[in-house]
């Protein structure tokens, strides 16, 4: 899968490669998959891909918020399935999941833990 590249600030580039590190081998049983080019902040699992890419900018308006395990996200829908991206967190998230996966906040449970252990909180 090929993500697109972006400039980080240093502390968007730390806090990134934290979460990349820890972040599960499974989400919602698909396996993680390679990510083109390799040093973009982002993860892939299964196919269709649940796509997370981190440090991308505020998410449009949206739903309402929706917190799933300690970490507050934002539902937007999209093309083929929806984007949650986090909103309580310095660093913002964005987590892509298809339809083939709904309900969307199923797939986020699986992330949460090594968000709150890599992305600090907004103040």
């Amino acid at each position: 899968m090929r993500v697109q590249p972006y400039e980080p600030s240093a502390r968007t580039g730390q806090v990134c490669s934290a979460l990349l590190e820890v972040l599960p081998g499974t989400v919602l049983d698909a396996e993680r998959r390679a990510v083109e080019p390799a040093e973009v902040p982002a993860a892939a699992w299964g196919s269709p891909p649940i796509v997370l890419r981190c440090g991308v900018s505020n998410p449009p308006p949206g739903e309402a918020l929706v917190e799933v395990e300690g970490v507050a996200w934002l539902p937007t829908p999209g093309e083929g399935g929806s984007f949650l991206t986090t909103t309580d967190r310095v660093v913002n998230v964005e987590v892509a999941v298809p339809e083939a996966y709904d309900p969307p906040a199923n797939a986020v449970v699986d992330l949460a833990a090594a968000i709150k252990a890599t992305v600090p909180r907004r103040d």
